[in-house]
């Protein structure tokens, strides 16, 4: 019968053993697998979000004045957080009466966060409601002094002239603006707009 019982007990404590080193294996196992996952996170920059499809809506009392759309947006969340648009861009500026006042394109773009600025380059066109059209290859949006300004090389059109300068300053609805240096205008027909 002490013989019986050994023999349960060794049977019983091989069972245990082999329970205890499978178990084992398998944490060894898992203690891989997280510290494989954990290599791989740290290889990821998760300072950098993606987005496709992307529209960012600027309200001022629950009102809509600025929709931005963007097929893809990139946002570096560094020392100095910015969005960057290197798909393109597409900006609808609203009046009160929710309205579209002006609409600036732009094949690429980068905005800072802390700085609530915006800068446009590559193809830059701002069409206004009167079909006023700016072309620019840069343009600065100060989202806080609302207004628009180019230091680069600036075409205007209007319904009956087409203006050229260096810089220019608007409000950012495009409505009103300021060449800074005119370097010539042409008298155009207001048909052939």
């Amino acid at each position: 019968m002490l013989k019986r019982i050994g023999c349960f007990f060794l049977r019983y404590n091989l069972l245990v053993l082999a329970a205890c080193a499978f178990f084992s294996l398998q944490l060894v196992s898992c203690k891989n697998d997280l510290d494989q996952a954990r290599l791989v996170f740290a290889r990821a920059n998760v300072n950098i979000e993606k987005g496709k499809q992307v529209e960012i809506n600027y309200s001022d009392k629950g009102v809509v004045r600025i929709k931005a759309v963007a097929p893809t947006a990139t946002r570096f969340n560094n020392n100095r957080p910015y969005l960057e648009f290197s798909d393109g861009i597409k900006i609808q500026f609203y009046n009160e009466q929710h309205n579209i006042e002006s609409t600036l394109t732009a094949k690429y773009a980068t905005a800072y966060e802390n700085s609530h600025s915006m800068t446009a380059r590559d193809s830059v066109v701002v069409v206004n409601d009167k079909g006023e059209i700016l072309n620019t290859d840069e343009l600065i949006w100060d989202e806080d002094k609302k207004i628009i300004y180019s230091n680069s090389f600036v075409k205007i059109r209007t319904k009956d002239e087409i203006i050229y300068g260096n810089g220019m300053t608007a409000n950012e609805n495009f409505t009103g603006y300021v060449i800074k240096n005119i370097t010539g205008t042409i008298k155009v027909n207001s048909s052939n707009m």
